[in-house]
């Protein structure tokens, strides 16, 4: 029975996962290297819990309840009695290599070990530990608190039992979960950046302009933002690494990433966050 949650990263994704699963009465242990990040992870939900408050949207009370079942550390051993940690840290498999093989060791033998990367190999990931039946993938998307997908990724070794109880986890969060086989990207980011690039193309080869690019999507194809807008919201960098993950993943030269998209990162214009991309936020 699952009682009590740890979450490893108190990031954007982390923070997310450790108030969706407070809200679903869990218990949480949410970790992080340093303090400030913990912090900033804990007033990050403490905002969004208020803001619901001040929507009318939830009871002060209720807010109260669950900030009140998230505890934050830096201390990773604080997760050697949790049932299920999610890990929700940097996109570098060499860092999760190091942080697996600790959690290998401080975990119980039970516990399952969970990874929210949008991308990286599953497989070796349970390659690290010494229980790659109790390994997967449980990809959330951003924000956690309002996205209803999980995916769940099955790496070869993945017992049937572990797949069920983080797909019952998914249902407790009030989330829709699908199964996918561990694969470059998964389902919806292989698709997903797969897409982007090619309007970059659209854009690069001069087919159309990025205004009339994104209108076509959203009212040719129902999409709520054009992909070019999406990218820039994304982050050009953040995308950019991505395909070329799969790039590399695959060597197939349909996932090459397109030339003008490199071309913005190198000059540093990745987006909404530094205030130019493919469109000017200044």
């Amino acid at each position: 029975m699952v009682e009590k949650i740890g979450i490893v990263g108190a990031g954007t994704m982390g923070n997310g996962i450790a108030q969706v699963a407070a809200e679903a009465s869990f218990r949480v242990i949410m970790q992080d290297i340093d303090e400030r990040y913990v912090q900033k992870g804990l007033d990050t939900i403490n905002t969004n819990l208020q803001r619901a408050v001040l929507k009318g949207k939830m009871k002060e009370e209720r807010a109260r309840e669950i900030s009140g079942r998230i505890y934050g550390t830096v201390n990773l051993q604080d997760l050697s009695e949790v049932d299920i940690v999610i890990e929700a840290i940097i996109e570098k498999m060499d860092v999760k290599r190091d942080l697996y093989k600790k959690l290998d060791k401080i975990c119980q033998s039970s516990t399952i070990l969970a990874s929210n990367t949008s991308g990286l190999s599953i497989t070796e990931i349970a390659g690290y530990t010494n229980r790659p039946d109790k390994v997967l993938g449980m990809h959330f998307f951003n924000p956690a608190p309002v996205m209803k997908l999980v995916e769940i990724i099955k790496g070869p070794g993945t017992s049937k039992e572990s797949i069920q109880i983080i797909s019952n986890l998914a249902e407790c969060f009030r989330k829709k979960s699908i199964l996918v086989n561990d694969a470059p990207l998964f389902v919806v980011n292989r698709i997903l950046v797969s897409m982007l690039n090619e309007a970059v193309f659209v854009l690069y080869e001069g087919t159309s302009s990025a205004e009339d690019i994104d209108q076509a999507m959203m009212l040719g194809a129902n999409h709520p933002i054009g992909p070019l807008a999406l990218a820039d919201l994304i982050g050009l960098d953040t995308l950019l690494y991505v395909i070329e993950t799969l790039y590399t993943e695959t060597a197939d030269s349909k996932y090459r990433p397109c030339p003008l998209l490199k071309k913005l990162v190198r000059a540093g214009h990745i987006g909404k966050k530094s205030g130019k991309g493919f469109y000017s936020y200044q």
